[in-house]
């Protein structure tokens, strides 16, 4: 069975212990700690496993924001709609869809949720998309992609560029990484979870992408990420297909596809001018 038949199965029979049980757990930990969340991942687990705060949380020696928690069962929630949408469109809709489903409860008066930012932000020192000019940006971004024929360069790279327009006012990098993984299982691409270890890392790899034009940190970045994800798939039994696993193996991959688009492009206006005639 398929990674997402196996964790479509085990959502809808609520199976514990599975690689369901441990992507949510893992992917809502690691992805709410890259942000600055200071739950633990055994407070995680209790959350997911119990609905409900739990012991840990109750006696532990630092408070906890309540928007830590909410946005950990948000992050469920989420990681079940992307398993439930994995083959409908990625647009406009579904990215400010997906946001309203992270930041859905939470405490922000200042909270913008659903759509996208009314001011400006910013990210270090990296300049974001003014407010005005989000939705023609990411507009742009998701015509430049046919989400159904990505390789994992497309995927890194469609991230980058996400991030770098910030669309949101908070939520970002969380819906980035969500979106990552729905173009992963799109197309049978290993996904993969940021791990926080690396957080100083990928965000590195992002810049130098941003401002360098240089993409082999954040490459090396996800592809680490997915050998994490095949030791589990390798434990779970689940098979898979994983094309490249060195930084020049996916570049040569990315260029092998870009000339076959290419080609069939070209096919396709030849074809065009002989019907017109």
């Amino acid at each position: 069975m398929k990674l997402l038949e196996k964790l479509r199965a085990e959502k809808e029979s609520d199976l514990h212990g599975g690689i369901y049980h441990k992507l949510q757990v893992d992917f809502a930990y690691n992805s709410n700690h890259i942000e600055g969340s200071r739950l633990t991942h055994d407070q995680t687990r209790y959350i997911y496993e119990t609905n409900t705060i739990g012991i840990g949380i109750e006696k532990s020696e630092q408070a906890v924001n309540v928007n830590e928690i909410i946005e950990t069962i948000n992050h469920f929630r989420c990681f079940n709609f992307i398993l439930d949408t994995v083959n409908e469109p990625l647009n406009e809709s579904y990215i400010k869809q997906l946001h309203s489903k992270l930041k859905s409860g939470i405490v922000d008066k200042y909270a913008v949720i659903g759509e996208f930012k009314k001011d400006r932000n910013y990210v270090g020192d990296i300049i974001t998309a003014d407010p005005s000019e989000v939705a023609g940006q990411i507009r742009k971004l998701l015509n430049d992609f046919d989400q159904t024929d990505m390789t994992l360069y497309d995927i890194a790279n469609f991230h980058m560029q996400y991030e770098k327009i910030h669309p949101f006012y908070d939520g970002n990098g969380r819906t980035g990484r969500l979106i990552m993984f729905k173009q992963c299982l799109q197309n049978g691409i290993v996904p993969f979870i940021v791990d926080d270890r690396d957080k100083m890392f990928y965000y590195m790899g992002l810049k130098e992408w941003q401002t360098k034009n240089k993409s082999e940190r954040l490459i090396n970045v996800f592809l680490s990420a997915q050998d994490t994800m095949c030791a589990n798939l390798d434990y779970f039994g689940i098979g898979y297909e994983r094309k490249t696993s060195t930084y020049n193996e996916e570049i040569a991959l990315a260029k092998e596809r870009i000339i076959k688009r290419k080609k069939l492009s070209s096919s396709l206006q030849s074809q065009k001018k002989f019907e017109r005639k």
